[in-house]
């Protein structure tokens, strides 16, 4: 049997991509700070047309990165997001926290009456503000951190929102459109998501602080 004929050299193939992507969506649309974000969260899902459904606050990729050198943490909110946040693109070392699996977090979903992801939300507020919050899966995460921050709790220096699915994750993003409580943010609308293309925003953002 041959060998199957297929592009192997991972240069190559990174390049092919990112040129693929340039020549099928005008990215010049974005502001520049933004135009690697997008093209990295559309490289994470194969879908170019995910460009229709960005929504954001132009100083998103700036204030995220200015807090990233600051040496801000970075909230995530399951561990998928936290596992794919390239470690040596962070220009401080930044921690990266998932409280997810913290011991503490069963039993205050329990008593709140609500998911682990947005129980473990309220395990981020002594160190919210001026941090980073990435949030690629659970949408009841991302009401929690809307009602936290109504609620009085010191404001993250930039959000990240991508969470997917079929119940509250258009919800969650449509609110955080509405009124970011003025905290800069990127979302991507309706079901369409996930923790690759969340951390692949951070990790876009990331990357330009430190070329």
């Amino acid at each position: 049997m041959g060998d199957l004929a297929y592009l192997k050299d991972p240069s190559a193939i990174y390049a092919r991509s990112f040129e693929t992507i340039r020549d099928e969506v005008d990215l010049s649309r974005l502001p520049a700070s933004l135009q690697p974000v997008a093209l990295r969260m559309i490289h994470a899902c194969g879908m170019t047309d995910i460009i229709e459904d960005l929504r954001f606050d132009p100083g998103i990729a700036d204030a995220a990165g200015a807090a990233l050198v600051s040496s801000a943490p970075i909230f995530a909110d399951c561990e998928a997001v936290a596992a794919a946040i390239t470690r040596r693109f962070l220009p401080a070392g930044n921690e990266v926290i998932c409280a997810l699996n913290d011991p503490r977090t069963p039993a205050l979903a329990e008593n709140i009456g609500t998911t682990r992801s947005a129980a473990a939300v309220s395990l981020w507020t002594d160190r919210l503000d001026g941090a980073v919050v990435v949030i690629g899966n659970a949408p009841t995460a991302l009401f929690a951190l809307l009602e936290t921050l109504d609620a009085g709790a010191p404001a993250p220096a930039a959000i990240i929102a991508t969470p997917v699915g079929f119940v509250g994750a258009a919800e969650s993003k449509d609110e955080i459109t509405r009124d970011s409580r003025g905290v800069p943010f990127v979302t991507l609308l309706g079901r369409r998501g996930g923790s690759a293309i969340a951390s692949a925003a951070l990790n876009a953002i990331a990357k330009e602080t430190r070329e």
